[in-house]
């Protein structure tokens, strides 16, 4: 019985991914405990982000601001997005504030982009949900980079924040 060798390097991917994000979870949360997570700490799960797409963070904002004011108060507001693919997998970070039925709506989404969902990890600490999800591009996706896969997470992302907003 063979096992394939792109098998096996997902499966060790995965893993690895699964670790960083424990991790990431248990750092945020012995900040907690250390009463460390007052405002000069930065927002759970911030070191998980290399190159985000989207970000919410001080340095984006204020380049964003030079460019345009009332974008830059949205894309802070919303999430940090990180996508990176190879081939025809796709690994996306989320980071976002916790919304009702928020993961449901997300993968639903994805599925309707032909964007199937091979795995999936959330961590949460207080309001912050990180979502770690490995997809796969479908065929038929026409979503081909990074850049568009990543605006259109921040699609979802925004219209998810929309309906919370209206139901409040």
């Amino acid at each position: 019985m063979g096992v394939d060798q792109a098998s096996i390097v997902g499966g060790a991917i995965n893993f690895v991914k699964e670790l960083e994000q424990r991790l990431q979870f248990l750092g945020a949360k012995k900040e907690k405990v250390e009463g460390k997570s007052d405002a000069s700490t930065s927002i759970p799960f911030s070191d998980f982000f290399t190159f985000p797409q989207y970000s919410t963070s001080a340095s984006f904002c204020e380049n964003s601001l030079a460019m345009n004011e009332q974008m830059s108060e949205v894309k802070c507001g919303i999430a940090d997005i990180e996508v990176a693919m190879m081939e025809t997998h796709a690994n996306l970070k989320i980071r976002s504030k916790k919304r009702p039925k928020q993961l449901l709506k997300i993968i639903s989404s994805l599925h309707v982009m032909h964007l199937t969902v091979l795995h999936l990890n959330v961590n949460t600490s207080g309001e912050i949900a990180l979502y770690c999800l490995s997809v796969k591009v479908e065929d038929d996706c026409n979503l081909r980079s990074v850049d568009e896969i990543a605006a259109a997470v921040y699609q979802i992302l925004t219209r998810i924040q929309e309906e919370a907003m209206l139901n409040n």
